[in-house]
């Protein structure tokens, strides 16, 4: 969840680590550092909070030196304090680390009993003081081999030495890490995101390899020490400014965004002539699978749960769904007639890759929902479907998610008429509704002012309760998650039906309760529900939509949504619960774009 940043250059490099850093401020961090080879000397300068207070701190002790290493750290071990920020140094090796090592519990106790002393409560210090005792009497890169086969757990690193000025040693196992191509300076950063401002040229890492960045060339090696090549990808343009603009935050620039990159998103998959969805190089013929597995973790997984709903309606298939940081240690009946869908923001989410990987190691098919194409998940998958969101800065994923719904409906329609289980004129019906749905996206944006009101009306309630049948149960889920994300109120996602089987026993005078009830099958009960809710005092807040007419005194909000195919639901039903997210988070002046504790890109189990 952290980020990690190396240059090796012909100038000075502390301008472009603080530059490449405030690029990884969307994964969500709490320190930041950087060290460079100054003098014959590790220069090392950190401090808890924002790269901005790390810049305020090398103007006014500038830090030299043409190679150095930078970080933003996303606590695991050890709370948010200057000790435990990275890089972590001794006098003649310095370390940023992203990952979790997993026996350091272990090899510091050892460490210890040899007289070794440690200044912070990381885990990443056992790799610093491991480093220092094996260059007594080794080279640098031997003496990381050495360390790297002693550590159990994830990472990647980068790492400087006192008396090796001209080069950056990385290394991979589990965590991602990538290397960036320039003239007279190259670069070591987590993400292709970091680097793309200074270079387009990309290499990725595999998990146990190392390289050795110089100024001048990158040397990669394999795990068994062997020299090898790495391909170099030319990055894609991207037209989307990641800026602000007019609007306060990215969030709700981001928000305002959806009805141009669901249009993107349309255009790239739709062949409007033929009215038809093109998906090509799909790793199993449609009429071949046995069974679908979608595989998330979050908000991804939110996605996955409204999918599940489309493709029982659209196909005959069985469709299970599964939270990646369970299904990699579940007991799983794997098949090679499945498919296994994977869906990431970022495509560098640390459980889902690994889930994913376990697949691969089945011989399984596997395909990927992402936001980055040139992700490590991406990458590893044998279908790539993006979702053309655009880079998404804010920690709680808006754009993305309806991105990712998106492209999983049209998943879902292909995959229905390919395999003779959607008629062909219901699925032509439904391409051809899809062409409305960026409008009645912009159309129920239109309702902010009146979630506006509604926000400052429960921002000071102790907790909430989102509830929904069908697609819609998923839909409340994600609208309590993204309440918990960035205004720090307990809320809880349920399916409406559940109410008597315990959350009843939360119900009390004032509670917020949004009931979000399409005019669909479930509608009456829904209301039946509801009816239940008020009856406790419960301050219901009914999204419905025009087909839906309700009348009753005792409802405190409704918002009556744009009417559209009952498929196409919960996209519309999404918005008005990430405005009133949005704007509970702005009334209580919470750091809306980078939610406490959180992280953009999951990287650490």
């Amino acid at each position: 969840m952290c980020g990690i940043i190396g240059i090796a250059s012909n100038k000075s490099v502390s301008v472009n680590i603080i530059n490449a850093l405030k690029k990884l401020e969307y994964r969500g961090y709490d320190s930041a550092g950087l060290a460079t080879i100054n003098k014959g000397r590790i220069d090392e300068k950190k401090c808890p909070g924002r790269v901005e207070k790390l810049e305020k701190i090398l103007f006014q002790n500038p830090s030299e030196g043409n190679l150095g290493i930078g970080h933003v750290r996303w606590a695991t071990h050890g709370v948010p304090n200057e000790a435990n920020a990275h890089p972590h140094s001794t006098e003649i090796v310095s370390v940023v680390h992203n990952g979790i090592i997993e026996n350091s519990s272990e090899l510091k106790k050892i460490l210890e009993k040899e007289g070794k002393t440690f200044k912070s409560q990381t885990d990443t210090e056992v790799i610093t003081v491991l480093l220092t005792e094996k260059l007594q009497n080794a080279e640098p890169l031997e003496a990381v081999f050495k360390t790297l086969g002693l550590l159990k757990g994830s990472f990647a690193l980068g790492i400087i030495f006192k008396n090796y000025k001209d080069f950056v040693i990385g290394a991979r196992r589990g965590s991602p890490l990538a290397v960036g191509y320039s003239n007279d300076e190259n670069y070591l950063g987590s993400d292709s995101y970091a680097l793309k401002s200074m270079t387009n040229k990309i290499s990725y890492l595999d998990d146990g390899d190392v390289c050795i960045l110089s100024k001048d060339e990158v040397k990669f090696y394999n795990s068994n020490k062997d020299k090898i090549n790495k391909e170099i990808f030319t990055l894609s343009e991207n037209k989307s400014e990641v800026n602000k603009g007019n609007y306060k935050n990215f969030m709700i620039k981001e928000i305002f965004e959806q009805p141009i990159t669901l249009k993107t998103c349309l255009k790239e998959y739709i062949d409007k002539i033929r009215e038809e969805i093109n998906f090509y190089n799909l790793p199993i013929e449609p009429k071949k699978i046995k069974k679908i597995v979608l595989i998330g973790c979050g908000t991804a997984y939110h996605s996955c749960l409204v999918t599940k709903y489309w493709l029982e309606e659209f196909t005959n298939l069985v469709i299970e769904t599964d939270i990646a940081s369970e299904f990699r240690y579940r007991n799983n009946r794997f098949d090679k007639n499945n498919l296994y869908i994977f869906v990431s923001q970022s495509g560098e989410t640390a459980d889902t890759f690994a889930a994913l990987d376990l697949c691969k190691k089945e011989n399984l098919k596997t395909c990927s929902v992402v936001n980055v194409v040139e992700s490590s998940i991406a990458r590893q998958s044998d279908c790539v479907l993006p979702i053309h969101a655009g880079p998404e800065i804010g920690v709680a994923s808006t754009k993305a998610f309806l991105g990712q719904m998106l492209v999983l409906y049209l998943f879902s329609l292909k995959i229905g008429e390919v395999r003779g289980d959607l008629d062909n004129k219901k699925y032509k019906k439904l391409i051809s509704n899809l062409k409305n749905l960026p409008q009645l996206i912009k159309e129920t944006l239109k309702e902010e002012q009146k979630i506006q009101f509604i926000a400052k009306d429960i921002h000071n309630s102790k907790g909430s309760m989102f509830l929904g049948r069908g697609s819609s149960y998923p839909i409340a889920m994600e609208g309590a998650l993204k309440l918990k994300e960035l205004s720090y109120l307990h809320a809880e996602g349920y399916p409406a039906g559940e109410m008597k089987h315990g959350p009843l026993a939360l119900i009390e005078d004032g509670l917020p309760v949004v009931v979000i009830a399409p005019k669909d099958k479930y509608f009456e009960k829904t209301l039946s529900n509801m009816q239940e809710v008020i009856a406790r005092g419960g301050k219901v807040l009914l999204l419905t939509n025009s087909d839906g007419k309700v009348i009753s005194e005792n409802i405190r909000f409704q918002i009556d949504l744009p009417s559209s195919d009952l498929s196409l639901t919960p996209f519309i039903f999404t918005i008005p619960l990430q405005l009133l997210s949005y704007h509970v988070a702005l009334f209580k002046k919470c750091d809306i774009d980078k939610p406490r504790n959180l992280a953009k890109s999951v990287t650490v189990e």
